[in-house]
């Protein structure tokens, strides 16, 4: 793409790349320009926001020349983004990422990192840095800190900004300097949060090329060292066939023997995915959050646009699910322990969702002020979902232990007593309707998803209980289990069809019902598991993706393709023996990533664009269970294959 066409104003999601630290995210679009970031937390106000108002929102921008080739990719394995330039003989590349470090979780560095390497031939860049803090309300102080370095300063957020490159200050709010690197030149940069308060602290960084530097090797050895734990079908293959098709690293990188900075398959794979969902982690707490954005919309110009960068139980969950499956154990112990510690041990006291810090209180405002991403109001900070009832969270609780204990962790005795009380909640309140696992704003109902999980809720525990040796009141619980299921198959089922439904009462289907065979309420070949599969495709597929529900949900307006559940289509189909149906769909599916690999919530087929918040982490957690489970299929079909040969 030409860097002239990739400036324009509100390019599509799909051209962002995503960076982080465990702690907080930043968006760097193809351009070359972080539109989006929030310090020093995901849920922080952002101190660049043009994502969400061109004009308002602030940037930080490194512009090619006009006419550039822009190619862009991330170092092997890391969240390293490497984005280079091309211009006839001319070579040159910017390396963006946040500095990691062995002990991040407690003492995180909080620096954003920016190196502008000459590789062939001269090229020149323009930097502006336009920091907008508490999303876009405030302009920042800015005023020089020593040699090539400033300080910006407002409300609660103090940046300092430092390296080797001599920044003009313009009006006092921004700074802009034009670079030029020949062949072997580098130029360093870094943003480092710090609180206003502290500003006389701040030490200088009189070295500041030399640490840079030596930042970048840290952390893409820290990448290394975690993603080495990722093992899945096809690892060994996938590490042989990377060959001579690596991307070049620039030349800072090769002086710290990093000589190559190596990429892996264009596209979708199961190592990006899990490395986007261990960016979405809050390492101090364990946390998980959905997305690291807020309100880039579901439908352009509508109003379906929430803020996403709070820790949901059930994304969590599924998180620890995808990860435990794929290698990465040592997370689902910290959202086990987050869920606890943010319940206070009391079941009473669950909610849907939190900050990734514990708080309880997200309330929902809206900013008028800002546009939102091509005009799509309103935008959004906090979420109502918090005042929601979602029956679903309990059975996800027990699911995650009953997981957790397959692998040999047994629950301890006070973390049984939470989750007896758990039980206690779900049997109690499982008469009661709920707004599903979807957040519907219409009035709740009985959905037969939520449903499933309360009786998943009693199930597991029952089985928790048995394998254990536990205290439980075992017949009552197998007394309810065995009359919620009964209430299941009489009013969650159409018997005309002989397929299970949105809700109580209704004929229609959603797709969340391609979620019960996860649990073991019913077997994925069962005959009204294959039935209710086909109708979700027949009633739900536009495009050749699948939607959530056409149902009214109380909002205004359509929405795209809900990603993961296409993901989930699949894993039903590969469970079903329909594995070249689920090759089909698997391949659409990864088809709406983009070059990176990066998935947002949603895909609209008929324009070519992502829809909704992004990186979207459910998204990528059901990408991975959808090529685990099919890869499993396959490895049973080769075997079937070869057994009849014999």
């Amino acid at each position: 793409m030409d860097a002239a066409d990739a400036a324009r104003p509100y390019p599509p999601i799909g051209d962002y790349a995503l960076i982080g630290d465990c702690h907080t995210a930043a968006l760097v679009s193809r351009a070359g320009s972080i539109d989006w970031c929030c310090l020093p937390r995901f849920d922080s106000d952002s101190c660049f926001g043009r994502l969400l108002d061109w004009d308002r929102g602030g940037r930080y921008s490194i512009t090619g020349p006009p006419g550039a080739r822009v190619t862009r990719a991330y170092v092997d394995r890391t969240l390293v983004l490497v984005t280079a330039y091309r211009l006839g003989r001319h070579v040159a590349t910017v390396t963006d990422f946040f500095s990691m470090r062995m002990g991040g979780r407690r003492r995180p560095r909080r620096e954003l990192v920016r190196i502008i390497s000459g590789i062939r031939g001269r090229m020149r860049f323009d930097v502006q840095l336009v920091p907008r803090l508490d999303f876009g309300e405030v302009k920042p102080w800015i005023y020089a800190a020593g040699a090539h370095a400033h300080f910006a300063v407002g409300s609660n957020t103090g940046l300092r900004i430092f390296g080797d490159v001599p920044m003009e200050i313009v009006d006092e709010h921004e700074l802009r300097a034009s670079v030029q690197v020949g062949r072997g030149q580098t130029i360093c940069m870094g943003v480092q949060f710090f609180r206003p308060e502290e500003a006389h602290t701040v030490p200088q960084r009189r070295k500041a090329r030399v640490e840079l530097r030596a930042h970048l090797a840290e952390t893409v050895r820290w990448w290394h060292l975690w993603s080495r734990k990722i093992v899945h079908p096809g690892a060994a293959k996938d590490s042989h066939a990377r060959g001579d098709s690596h991307a070049r690293a620039d030349s800072h990188a090769r002086a710290d023997s990093h000589a190559r900075a190596n990429v892996g398959a264009p596209g979708a794979n199961i190592v990006r995915s899990a490395i986007t969902l261990k960016a979405l982690t809050y390492a101090p707490t364990g946390a998980i959050i959905a997305a690291p954005t807020t309100s880039l919309p579901e439908r352009i110009g509508g109003e379906r646009n929430w803020d996403y960068r709070y820790c949901w139980i059930r994304d969590s969950i599924f998180t620890v699910w995808a990860l435990a499956n794929c290698g990465a154990e040592s997370e689902a112990d910290g959202v086990r322990r987050f869920i606890q510690r943010t319940a206070a041990g009391n079941a009473d006291e669950l909610q849907v969702l939190y900050a990734v810090d514990g708080k309880r209180r997200l309330t929902e405002i809206e900013l008028p002020q800002l546009e939102g991403w091509r005009g799509s109001r309103p935008v959004r900070i906090g979420n109502a979902a918090e005042c929601q009832y979602q029956a679903d969270m309990y059975g996800l609780i027990v699911e995650l232990s009953w997981r957790w204990s397959l692998r040999g962790h047994r629950p301890t005795r006070p973390y049984w007593a939470f989750l007896t009380r758990i039980v206690a909640a779900a049997i109690d309140k499982w008469r009661l309707p709920d707004r599903g696992i979807w957040e519907v704003r219409s009035r709740p109902l009985h959905f037969v998803h939520s449903k499933v999980m309360g009786w998943a809720a009693v199930n597991r525990a029952i089985e928790l209980a048995q394998r254990y040796r536990f205290p439980a009141p075992l017949a009552r619980w197998r007394e309810a289990r065995d009359a919620m299921r009964a209430e299941i198959e009489r009013r969650g089922v159409d018997h005309r069809r002989g397929i299970f439904v949105r809700s109580f009462g209704s004929r229609e289907v959603d797709a969340a019902l391609l979620l019960l065979p996860s649990v073991d309420f019913t077997a994925p070949d069962d005959e009204r598991m294959v039935r209710t599969t086909d109708v979700i495709r027949a009633e739900l597929e536009a495009d050749g993706l699948v939607r959530r529900y056409r149902q009214d949900d109380g909002l205004r307006g359509s929405e795209g393709a809900f990603l993961a559940c296409s993901f989930w289509l699949i894993n039903c189909l590969a469970r079903q023996g329909r594995v070249r149906e689920a090759r089909t769909v698997f391949k659409r599916a990864c088809a709406c990533a983009n070059d990176l690999g990066l998935f947002a919530e949603q895909y609209s087929r008929r324009s070519a664009q992502m829809l909704g918040n992004f990186p979207q982490g459910l998204t990528h957690l059901a990408h991975i269970g959808a090529e685990l489970a099919l890869a499993a299929a396959s490895g049973k079909d080769s075997a079937s294959a070869q057994a009849r040969r014999m």
